[in-house]
């Protein structure tokens, strides 16, 4: 894990953080580690593009798997 210390933050801001950390229970540093988080996620572009990286690096996939979904479905042990 790593600390982040933020500087110069408004004051207003800092105001509102604190009402949305107590209207959810949790605290600032849980409510600023969760905008924050949120604030990051890829974009649905960038996830677009990262899925056609990985369907480009395994290449085409041939064959029908409909075989292999019914046996699994069909298979009573519980773990193989």
């Amino acid at each position: 894990m790593v600390d982040i210390l933020i500087r110069n933050l408004d004051a207003d801001v800092a105001r509102r953080l604190k009402e949305k950390a107590k209207a959810n229970g949790v605290s600032v540093n849980e409510t600023a580690r969760q905008l924050l988080t949120q604030g990051v996620k890829p974009s649905k572009e960038e996830a677009w593009d990262e899925l056609k990286r990985i369907r480009e690096k395994i290449g085409p996939i041939s064959g029908d798997s409909t075989a292999d979904i019914r046996e699994d479905r069909d298979n009573d042990e519980r773990y193989r």
